[in-house]
């Protein structure tokens, strides 16, 4: 009871301070600054879209506590998805709060349009001008440009906290509202404002009547389609607003004569015949060094240590203290230290992968992907922003569905949050390690490789059939601006470690931990609660993977231990690989890989086949519970319950196909069987192509057209 007041408390006080509102387009160092004042903790990339939601804290603005709210990038007062509709309506619920418009120095004649904007409307601004390169494309004069535009401009720099007291002595002024840019006045307001019928109609609703805003005209009840408006009213108003940019690009900024983005890099990366190539090298790079070669000789090297350590005293004590058949040292042994070390040894492949993905990241190498998968994408019904959540779903998919937000259209939301657990998450890896590694050896790097291509290709061929079926697109705009190149600093990637290490220990020590036990308390006492190694009963957990088990016998792992395995995962795929060293009994330390080829094992594989079916059954059967949670909260309960389901026949289909196909080539031989299956498409492409000439000719013949 204590700790709900407490938690009142905060909350009240949170109500009580005075809001500041961080707005600006995506990548201008929003984020970072968010961080920098409040000291939090937001995740930071060189990409758009990082932030999809309001976020807020507190922070210390000189000598007053005051409430920092960081909104979602946006272009313009004019939204054109879910999230950028976020900022604007909490930039118009509060029209009295002081406003921070953070701006690139590099982009500032793009950024400057949505300052104009917020001018318009006569929001208290503070332009913070980002300087954030140690070779920028422009110098702005600041005192120059705070004279033209007539609110106060400051240059900070974002990272490395440079500005702020300036910046602070800003946001403390009393409320101001500013005037509206020159321009305006030559814009025909006065004939909007007759042709809406409403003379009080505000000069900012006049501007956005003439962009054809449909929020701003049913906000006045205003039926936009019966105004007689210009016809060129859209680019009426952008013209007015670039030219007077141009203006204050004359005087108050001296340019180095580079254009921001623009790198000969991008001549190779985003060639048409080298794009993917190059990518799928850049993947092969991540994936050799981050499973085998350096990240696996980390792993090895954990491994050992606490196999050493941990281990051996845990063992020690519990044998010294219970006995060797107490069920309080097969807990210990088995649960926590067979089960959890075996996740934990990992440890240094998350923290390298997550490093990568940071890297490609901040490098700006992901928008050149974004943009060379625009033209597919367009195709299958998703835009060229879906590929940010679907990469990001290689590290988590439960933070990637929730960037599904960037999208336009509603159906596209669905199709992009829906297709994002098919992605390999970093929480499957182990599994494929250790399973691939005992039956593929060297050659387990093409099979991951192939798994994470696989999730891809079956989401690209699913969200096509959507497209085609119940989930048609709408056409959607792309806008994209790519980023300089950049490297991260040993700052930022010494953090990006510390946050992945920090992360997947708590995982491990609290949700990784209890799960394991549970398992264990069911695999380790029978339904009268006897503990089965001393009464030799049937445990409870071995009854329910026995009624699952036939399910699985099609795709070659019909044990009960596998089955089971694969149910715990659902809570986290990490326990896949726990529960199966806890079942066959590997303390840490111990070759898990070579008890899953031994018969004797409650989990273990008959052949490659039966292998390699498991890996693809645990890369697409079903997402994990909180990604489950997400997709229940951003896309209603019953998308998220047929998308399960589908996924669940994509994931049984894929591995049977997968299971007969390689079986087939373990006994016939490889070319016999790829030949056999070449045969039968072009059987089942031939009998199409029959159909669908002789379907034409009836249409034909039916046809007045053709008398």
């Amino acid at each position: 009871m204590k700790h709900k007041k407490e938690k009142r408390k905060v909350k009240c006080d949170y109500a009580s301070l005075r809001q500041v509102l961080l707005v600006g387009n995506p990548n201008t160092g929003k984020t970072t600054l968010f961080n920098a004042l409040t000291k939090a903790n937001e995740h930071v990339g060189n990409w758009h879209g990082v932030t999809v939601e309001e976020k807020s804290r507190p922070f210390m603005c000189a000598t007053e506590k005051m409430l920092l709210v960081d909104l979602p990038g946006i272009y313009s007062l004019s939204a054109l998805s879910f999230e950028e509709q976020v900022a604007i309506n909490y930039i118009r619920s509060h029209p009295k709060t002081k406003i921070i418009n953070i701006c690139d120095e590099n982009n500032l004649q793009r950024n400057l349009s949505l300052t104009l904007g917020l001018l318009e409307e006569g929001a208290d601004v503070v332009l913070a001008v980002n300087c954030m390169d140690k070779r920028p494309l422009n110098k702005v004069d600041a005192k120059a440009l705070s004279n033209k535009l007539g609110i106060d401009v400051i240059l900070i720099n974002a990272e490395k906290k440079i500005g702020f007291d300036k910046l602070f002595n800003a946001v403390l002024k009393p409320y101001s509202p500013s005037h509206a840019p020159e321009y305006v006045k030559k814009l025909p307001l006065d004939q909007v404002k007759s042709l809406a019928g409403q003379s009080g109609l505000t000069d900012f609703c006049a501007i956005k009547l003439l962009e054809r805003d449909e929020e701003v005209a049913k906000e006045n009840n205003i039926y936009l389609a019966k105004l007689d408006l210009p016809k060129d009213g859209i680019q009426m108003v952008a013209n007015a607003r670039y030219d007077f940019i141009a203006t204050l690009q004359k005087t108050c900024v001296v340019s180095a004569g580079r254009i921001y983005g623009k790198s000969w890099l991008d001549k190779i990366i985003l060639n048409r015949f080298l794009a993917f190539p190059i990518f799928l090298l850049v993947l092969c790079g991540v994936f050799y060094l981050t499973f085998f070669s350096f990240g696996a000789w980390l792993s090895d090297l954990l491994n050992q240590l606490l196999d050493v350590t941990l281990a051996s005293w845990t063992k020690s004590a519990c044998l010294s203290l219970f006995g060797e058949a107490s069920w309080v040292t097969h807990l210990f042994c088995d649960a926590i230290i067979g089960g959890v070390g075996t996740v934990l040894s990992f440890l240094p492949q998350v923290a390298l992968l997550f490093l990568f993905l940071s890297l490609l990241e901040d490098s700006g190498y992901l928008s050149r992907v974004a943009f060379a998968s625009e033209d597919i994408f367009g195709k299958l019904g998703l835009s060229g922003k879906s590929i940010y959540t679907l990469l990001m779903g290689f590290g988590c998919s439960t933070t990637a569905v929730l960037t599904a937000r960037n999208m336009e259209d509603k159906n596209s939301k669905i199709k992009t949050a829906l297709l994002t657990p098919y992605m390999s998450c970093s929480a499957k890896f182990p599994i494929y390690v250790v399973i691939g590694g005992a039956f593929f050896g060297a050659a387990n790097v093409w099979v991951i490789l192939g798994l994470y291509l696989l999730g891809l290709a079956v989401s690209l061929l699913l969200s096509w059939i959507f497209e085609k079926t119940i989930l048609k697109s709408k056409e959607q705009s792309f806008i994209l601006e790519f980023p300089p190149y950049r490297f991260s600093g040993v700052k930022r990637l010494l953090k990006v470690l510390w946050d992945n290490v920090k992360t997947f220990l708590l995982r491990v020590g609290s949700l990784l931990v209890s799960m394991n036990v549970i398992v264990w308390v069911l695999s380790s006492f029978s339904f009268d609660f006897s503990f089965t190694m001393q009464s030799g009963k049937m445990s409870m957990l071995e009854g329910f993977g026995k009624v699952l088990a036939p399910i699985f016998i099609p795709l070659g792992f019909g044990n009960w231990g596998a089955a089971s395995a694969l149910v715990a995962g659902v809570i986290a795929k990490e326990i896949i690989i726990s529960s199966i060293a806890m079942f066959n009994g590997v303390g840490n330390g111990g070759d898990i890989g070579a008890s899953l080829k031994n018969p004797d094992s409650m989990i273990f594989f008959s052949s490659q086949a039966s292998a390699i079916s498991y890996l693809v059954f645990s890369l697409l059967y079903l997402p994990c519970i909180s990604t489950m949670a997400v997709l229940g909260k951003e896309i209603g309960k019953k998308w998220t319950f047929a998308g399960c389901l589908i996924q669940f026949v994509i994931g049984y289909l894929t591995a049977l196909f997968v299971y007969n196909v390689w079986g087939a080539c373990e006994r016939f031989g490889t070319l016999a069987t790829l030949g056999v299956i070449a045969a039968a498409v072009a059987v089942v492409a031939a009998i199409i192509k029959v159909a669908s000439v002789i379907k034409s000719k009836k249409m034909c013949k039916n046809c007045s057209k053709c008398d």
